[in-house]
C-alpha cells in the first residue's frame, strides 16, 4: 500500500510539473507573439496600405486585405523620390562614409585600448562628449567651416568627418571597438613584437583580423545610422542630388507636385510605398547578416 501511494504521489507530481512547464511555454509563446505583432505591425500596415487602391481605402469593411492589389503607388513613390538618383547619392555619400568610418574608428580604438600617450585622458573626455552632444548644437559652426573650406554641397562634407573619425556616431563605434580590443589577449601582440612586427603591422596582421565580430556589429550599426541620417544631409546638400533620407523627409512636397495631396485617399498608399522602398535595402542587408550580427552582439558584450 505504501509503495502504491508513493507511486501515485510521484506520478501526480510529474503531471503537475509537466502542467506548469506547459503553462509557462504557452505564456511565453503568447508573449513572443504579442511582441512580434507589435514589432511587425508598422511593416504589415505599410505593405497592406501600399498595395491598396483608392476604392479599398474608401471601403471601411476591408482594413488589411485589399480586394484588388495594385503596384501603381510604388511607381508614384519611385518617381516622387527620384529613387535611382537618390540611391546613387546614398551609396556614394552615406554607405561609402559608413565603410570608411568603420575602418577609421577601429584604428582609433586600437590606439585607445593598447597605448598610453600624453593627453589620453583629455582625448577620452572628448570621446565621451561626442556621445553626449547632439549635432544640432554645433551644426551652425560646422556649416560655416564647410563653406570656408569650399566643401559645402560636395561629397567631402560627408567623407572628411568619417576619415577623421568624427562622423555619424563615431564615438559609439570607437567605444565598441575599444572594449573589444581591451579584451583581446595581449599575448598575441607580444608574440608579434618578438617576431619583429611593429605596432602598425601588429594591428593589421593580428588585431584587425581578430576583430571580425566587432566589425560585423559596428558595420551593421554604422550602415543603418548613415542610411537614416537626415539632418546632416539636409544641412550640407542643397542641390537636387540628395540621398534617400532627405527625399523621404521631403516626400509630402514631392507628392504634392504630382497631384497627390495629404488629404487624398491614396496619399497613405504612396507614403507607405515610399517607406518600403526606403527600408528595402537595409532590411535585405540585415536579413543576410542577422545571424552573424546576433552572435557578434553576444561576443562583443553590448547590452541595453
Amino acid at each position: 500500500m505504501k509503495i502504491g501511494r508513493k507511486l501515485t504521489v510521484t506520478h501526480s507530481s510529474r503531471i503537475c510539473k509537466k502542467s506548469i512547464a506547459f503553462s509557462f511555454s504557452v505564456i511565453r509563446l503568447l508573449g513572443l507573439l504579442l511582441v512580434g505583432y507589435i514589432v511587425l505591425y508598422p511593416l504589415l500596415y505599410m505593405v497592406s496600405s501600399a498595395v491598396k487602391t483608392k476604392a479599398d481605402f474608401l471601403d471601411v469593411s476591408h482594413q488589411w486585405l485589399p480586394l484588388e492589389v495594385t503596384l501603381e503607388q510604388f511607381q508614384v513613390a519611385f518617381k516622387a523620390m527620384n529613387f535611382v538618383e537618390a540611391l546613387k547619392q546614398t551609396m556614394l555619400l552615406q554607405v561609402l562614409s559608413a565603410c570608411m568610418e568603420v575602418m577609421i574608428c577601429a584604428f582609433v580604438a586600437y590606439g585607445f585600448a593598447r597605448f598610453q600617450f600624453r593627453g589620453k585622458r583629455l582625448a577620452t573626455v572628448f570621446l565621451i562628449l561626442s556621445l553626449l552632444i547632439p549635432v544640432q548644437m554645433y551644426s551652425l559652426s560646422l556649416s560655416v567651416n564647410y563653406r570656408i573650406l569650399h566643401i559645402f554641397n560636395t561629397p567631402f562634407a560627408y567623407w572628411l568627418p568619417s576619415v577623421f573619425g568624427v562622423g555619424v556616431r563615431s564615438g559609439i563605434q570607437i567605444f565598441i571597438f575599444q572594449q573589444f580590443f581591451i579584451g583581446l589577449p595581449k599575448e598575441l601582440e607580444d608574440a608579434a613584437y618578438v617576431d619583429g612586427a611593429g605596432p602598425i603591422r601588429t594591428y593589421f596582421k593580428i588585431a584587425l583580423p581578430s576583430s571580425g565580430v566587432a566589425i560585423v556589429t559596428v558595420s551593421v550599426l554604422s550602415l543603418i545610422w548613415h542610411w537614416n541620417e537626415y539632418y546632416l544631409a539636409e544641412l550640407c546638400f542643397l542641390n537636387e542630388k540628395r540621398p534617400l533620407a532627405v527625399t523621404i523627409g521631403n516626400l509630402s512636397a514631392a507628392l504634392s507636385q504630382l497631384g497627390i495631396q495629404p488629404g487624398s485617399a491614396v496619399y497613405p498608399a504612396a507614403v507607405s510605398a515610399a517607406c518600403l522602398l526606403f527600408i528595402a535595402i537595409p532590411l535585405v542587408f540585415y536579413m543576410v547578416v542577422q545571424r552573424n550580427f546576433v552572435k557578434s552582439i553576444d561576443r562583443v558584450g553590448i547590452t541595453g
